[in-house]
């Protein structure tokens, strides 16, 4: 798991890595899993008799398995291959597409719609982890940063393409299965971005304990630095979640948003403006501080959500504000893989990165349910004005740990109660 220090890591002569943006086609299978379920099974549970709280619910099933995938990293570290892994979570992404094509939009059938989003969208974790084990072979150093907005763009963008396909095939056709077969082709069809990748062998042997037990010492010796613990502390707050794009389509009722509207926004103009979102954010990152810009876009995310709080109530202030949103959500999402490619340094980098994305998805995953709540207690407005005070409350909270902490290292703080790393 060690990153390499070359632009060639495997053996077997010459290798001419591949443009960077074909990890934007890899990312999209599992990005369109999470998209389906928060924009158009959101919508069409919604009409369906659904409550927004019951949605966020489904949401937030969705990415729970996000929250410690790291747990199973090493898996696809140790086993297989991460090629072999990426076909096989590919297959059952389709699987839940195949599911959700015969299954009615109806309340009832909401615990049934439960089970099969938390097994597909835990099972698509593995097809992200095979990609970034591929980028950390198959990309050079030289284009690190370029490959993890690529990825990003890939990620956000397929939630577009998952969300809005599927919408506005649902409202323009009258077969209640062709949005999730559409889906399933086309996450068929994303395989065809691991031609010209190499597939790396494993470098540390003996299973998913050996490897955990390396994986835990590397974890250590990055969470004992204060870059390390202040990257884990700052994707822990509830800065720039995003959570109320996982709302969108529930919401967008209150503005007068139609069908088409929402698919809109969820889906095709959604997944432009966070592709440029991710890259721009991911550019800026290089030329400014990491972690600066990281708040930075977060509040930016708080600022767009207060102005559609308060603006007028009109189908057009909904895609005018909901897409300020999404781009400036698109510049988090770059922000994130440049703090943590900065903190995670070489070794175990694979299960260190899903580390910080396990850590980053728990906020999203609470201020999803609690602005489900939020909306239910406040109405939307409330709810946007909520989640943008957290966001401010934990930009403050940071800036005041750093400020607290500077020039010291968390060996320093602690004194002599920190073991040293193995």
């Amino acid at each position: 798991m060690t990153e390499p220090t070359t632009d060639r890591a495997l053996p077997g002569g010459p290798h001419k890595p591949p443009h960077p943006s074909v990890y934007l086609l890899l990312f999209m299978p599992y990005g369109a899993a999470g998209g389906y379920v928060t924009v158009t099974l959101a919508y069409m549970l919604t009409k369906a008799g659904a409550s927004v709280a019951q949605v966020a619910t489904l949401v937030a099933l969705s990415i729970l398995p996000s929250t410690y995938k790291v747990l199973w990293a090493p898996l696809a570290d140790t086993t297989l291959t991460p090629k072999i892994w990426y076909r096989i979570s590919v297959i059952v992404t389709v699987l839940g597409f195949l599911a959700f094509a015969v299954m009615p939009y109806t309340v009832a059938l909401l615990p049934v719609f439960g089970v099969v989003i938390f097994a597909m969208n835990t099972t698509s974790t593995f097809s992200a982890m095979s990609v970034e084990r591929l980028m950390a072979y198959d990309t050079p150093p030289s284009q690190k940063g370029r490959a993890g907005g690529w990825a990003q763009a890939g990620n956000l963008g397929g939630t577009g393409l998952g969300g809005g396909v599927g919408l506005v095939i649902a409202q323009h056709s009258s077969h209640a299965w062709l949005p999730a077969i559409t889906l399933a082709l086309l996450s068929l069809g994303c395989m065809l971005g691991l031609r010209g990748l190499s597939d790396p062998a494993h470098e540390v042997q003996g299973g998913y304990l050996t490897v955990l037990k390396t994986a835990a010492k590397d974890v250590w010796s990055l969470m004992i630095t204060r870059l390390g613990l202040l990257a884990a502390v700052l994707v822990l707050l509830p800065v720039g979640t995003g959570a109320a794009s996982n709302l969108w389509a529930a919401i967008a009722g209150d503005w007068g948003a139609s069908g088409d509207e929402v698919a809109l926004i969820g889906g095709g103009l959604s997944g432009v403006v966070c592709i440029i979102g991710s890259v721009a954010g991911g550019y800026l990152c290089d030329r400014m501080d990491r972690k600066l810009a990281y708040l930075l876009f977060g509040l930016g995310t708080a600022a767009a959500a207060v102005a559609m709080a308060m603006g007028p109530r009109t189908a057009l202030a909904f895609i005018v504000f909901a897409t300020i949103y999404n781009l400036i959500l698109g510049f988090v999402y770059g922000g994130f893989s440049a703090v943590a490619l900065e903190a995670i340094g070489k070794g175990a980098a694979a299960t260190k990165y899903n580390m910080l994305a396990s850590l980053s998805n728990i906020p999203i995953l609470a201020m999803t349910a609690l602005d489900g709540w939020a909306q239910g207690r406040w109405g939307s407005g409330g709810m946007l004005v909520f989640e943008a005070s957290l966001g401010v409350a934990g930009a403050v909270a940071f800036a005041v740990i750093v400020y607290s902490t500077r020039g010291l290292t968390w060996r320093g703080v602690f004194g002599g109660l920190l073991p040293k790393p193995a």
